[in-house]
């Protein structure tokens, strides 16, 4: 038995093998699908973030722009306004004055106003000193600004933005997206003509807060990046679901080629051995009845020669009918079988099959529960054939319950309107393994017999148009379902 697992595991493993070489092709276009859908997902995140950054970057260049002109039209009105105003007046000007510092304030403040400025901030032109800012407490610092300071009083405008947070900051329970613009300018003298002069007084600073138009961009290129990965996602799913069945098609397609292939191959061996069989079979015959015709003979004349030693020509005739059963199964194999077909109940076939093993059931102890059906069950088929098919399972049914057990035979009207034929018995069962190979002609696991006979059970069920399936497990019996349509 341990032989022949292992020669169920090596096919198996070569029909395995030919699975895979058969899918080797797929997998390699299936390999490609993949890899090809995850570096348009690469590239499609990429363009999304290029194309949002770039509409970010498009967003604080005009927020530069418009910081820019805003700076230096505060600087116009300023000088205008404050500077011109109170040199006429004070002959100078200072802030550390209050009221010189009240005006301004109130100037600037006014300028401002609804411009979602953070701060404006005026740094003096000789010192690094805060001379004035929307913000009080900076006023009076000094070494506050830094290189953009220093670019200003050179006559360069300038700019400086400060940001914090990125798409993840848009999540729940995260610190809030924060964006400022600091534009640095050269506060110029400003002539008549409203052109700035080359004089230059001091730094402005605007301080300006784009945090809603930042978070905006983020939020835009947050979409982007999410519907790109949800399209990317589906696709994926369809993709893998169409690679899934067509693996699933292919594979199936594969192994039904490989079945027809030892079908075929099968078929091809079959019939050499046939008729190989066949003519061994027919030359044996012969030689066979003359044994035992001169055996039976024997007997006869040993019983009046020497007494008590007739058991000797007895077993001579016993086996040379073994002989002759092996001989006819091998016969019934090979040759075509030639149907006999009559309309009638095939309940009585069962019975009188029923009829025939009842001795030897009896023997076992073994308990038959006929559940035939009451009402008459009429189908085309060959009494004779179909009588030694069903016979063929229940004595297998018989050997697989050697110490007794229950043997149910049902019959009943198929759903097609055939005629259903149920033998279940309670022996000691099979693996998955072995029920692959119960039908092969010469598969046997017993001591004794040819092997043959659930192959021709089957050959004759086939020759029907009819179906014959088998369930079984060690253990717990076998289900044999013969289908006549």
């Amino acid at each position: 038995m341990t032989a022949k697992k292992k020669s169920f595991e090596v096919l198996d493993s070569i029909r395995q093998q030919k699975i895979d070489a058969g899918l080797q092709p797929f997998l390699l276009v299936k390999y490609f699908s993949f890899s090809s859908l995850g570096v348009i997902l690469v590239f499609t995140l990429f363009l999304s973030w290029a194309i949002s950054n770039n509409a970010r970057n498009i967003m604080l260049e005009q927020s530069e722009e418009y910081s820019v002109a805003f700076a230096e039209n505060l600087n116009q009105q300023v000088f205008r306004r404050f500077v011109v105003i109170t040199a006429l007046r004070y002959g100078v000007i200072k802030l550390s004055n209050p009221e010189q510092f009240s005006t301004l304030d109130r100037i600037i403040r006014q300028i401002i106003q609804g411009m979602n400025v953070e701060s404006v901030t005026i740094y003096d032109s000789k010192v690094n000193i805060i001379s004035y800012s929307t913000i009080n407490e900076r006023v009076g610092k000094q070494d506050v600004g830094g290189i953009e300071y220093q670019k200003a009083l050179t006559g360069e405008t300038n700019s400086k933005i400060i940001t914090s947070g990125s798409v993840l900051n848009l999540l729940p329970s995260t610190e809030p997206v924060k964006c400022r613009l600091k534009t640095y300018i050269p506060f110029r003298q400003v002539s008549p003509s409203g052109k700035s002069g080359e004089i230059i007084m001091g730094v402005i600073e605007v301080d300006k807060d784009l945090s809603s138009d930042y978070k905006a961009i983020l939020r835009l290129q947050a979409s982007i990046i999410f519907v790109s990965s949800v399209v990317m996602m589906v696709l994926f799913l369809v993709l893998r679901v169409i690679v899934m069945n067509a693996t699933k098609k292919l594979q199936e397609r594969i192994v039904e080629r490989l079945q027809l292939e030892e079908k075929l191959n099968q078929s091809e061996r079959l019939a050499h051995l046939g008729s190989m069989v066949a003519t061994v079979s027919h030359e044996i015959k012969s030689p066979l009845g003359i044994i035992r015709s001169t055996a039976e003979i024997l007997e006869k004349r040993i019983k009046k020669v020497a007494p008590g030693n007739e058991h000797l020509a007895k077993i001579i005739i016993d086996e040379t009918s073994r002989l002759n059963t092996i001989t006819m199964e091998f016969l019934d194999f090979a040759r075509p079988q030639e149907l006999k077909l009559q309309r009638a109940n095939v309940n009585e076939v069962v019975k009188k099959t029923l009829d025939f093993i009842k001795p030897k059931a009896n023997e076992q102890n073994i308990n038959i529960h006929n559940e035939i059906s009451t009402g008459s069950l009429l189908v085309d088929h060959d009494e004779e054939l179909l009588y030694r098919a069903l016979l063929n399972i229940l004595v297998n049914a018989l050997q697989a319950m050697p110490n007794g057990g229950e043997l149910h035979v049902m019959t009943r009207r198929g759903p097609d309107g055939g005629v259903e034929i149920e033998v279940r018995d309670t022996g000691c069962g099979m693996s998955e393994n072995k029920l692959e190979y119960i039908f092969n002609p010469f598969y046997t696991d017993k001591q004794k017999g040819t092997g043959l006979g659930l192959s021709i059970t089957k050959n004759i069920i086939d020759s029907h148009q009819g179906s014959l399936n088998v369930s079984s497990a060690e253990d717990q019996g076998t289900t044999f379902v013969v289908a006549l349509p």
